[in-house]
Formats: C-alpha cells, structure tokens, sequence
C-alpha cells in the first residue's frame, strides 16, 4: 500500500470520453451554424480528440490545442488574464499559454479530468461550444460566472477599456 502523504488521487478523460466531449462539442457548432475545430486533452495536455469541421479556419488548428492545454493545466478557463499580462504570460510558459477564449478544463467534483476547447467563431460562440463538450461529462463545471479579461472580446487593450474617458 502507497504512503497516503506521497500518492494523491487523480483522474483523467479516457478516449471515449474524449470523443463524447468532441462529438458534443460539434453538435453544438452545427446547431449555430458556426465550423470549428476543437481539441480535446487530458489532465497532462495531451491530444485525445480533435475535429477539424469544414469551414473552420486552418489556424485554429494551433490554438484550440493550446487553448484545451492551457485550460487543462491552468485549472481555469483560457480569458481571464488581465490584458496587461497576456504576452508576458504568453512568454514566461515559452508560448505553450493562451488567453484566447474558448478553453475550458473539464472539472468534476473538484477533479480536472482534462479540458475542451474550440475555435474559429467569436470567443463567445467559441466559449459556447467547448461547454457543450465539456457537457458531456456529468457533473462536469460550466464556469457560469467566468468573466474574460483580455484584449480579445472585452477591448481591454493595455490598462484602457472603451468605457473609461481619456483626456
């Protein structure tokens, strides 16, 4: 028997589940009518899943899978990093680190099982369909009062924001 002070518990994502977070994921591309890609990892950020679906953008390929990697190891949703940061961050992590939205881990009962991300859409539409993947694991956390903070869909762009007056 283990040294329960040197072993800790952990799950992850199988292959199955991976492709059930996919398969979802792509049911709700299709229903807004919005092509994707969309990657699917495990706890360590590996690959289990990907779909590219006609139409999607080519890049996206890149930054889905360091969007579901940063999701996965970060334990949070990729956006929330002030706009101020998000290169430093970017650098510091060798560019393995993204703030773009739409990756989310894949979290049950306190456990990050991997992550689910998607892209080629807005980060909303991009946000919506990795948390209907991500769905597709019960009791798997939606991250309903995640609020982005980068430059990408908020407009926050080095310390500024569109709502504040400049003089």
């Amino acid at each position: 028997m283990a040294n329960s002070s040197l072993v800790k518990d952990a799950r992850t994502l199988t292959l199955a589940g991976g492709l059930a977070v996919l398969n979802a994921a792509i049911a709700e591309a299709d229903r807004i009518g919005q092509p994707m890609c969309i990657s699917v990892v495990d706890t360590g950020g590996n690959l289990l899943a990907f779909g590219r679906m006609d139409g999607s953008k080519a890049l996206s390929v890149i930054s889905t899978k360091n969007k579901a990697v940063t999701a996965a190891l970060s334990n949070e949703p990729t956006g929330g990093a002030h706009a101020d940061v998000e290169i430093q961050v970017t650098l510091a992590q060798e560019n393995k680190w993204t703030n773009l939205i739409g990756g989310i881990p894949i979290r049950v009962d306190g456990f990050v099982l991997g992550a689910v991300a998607a892209g080629s859409g807005t980060g909303t539409q991009d946000l919506a369909v990795a948390r209907a993947g991500a769905a597709a694991i019960d009791g798997a956390e939606m991250f309903e009062n995640f609020a982005p903070m980068g430059a990408e869909d908020t407009g926050i762009i080095r310390g500024s924001h569109p709502d504040k007056v400049h003089g």
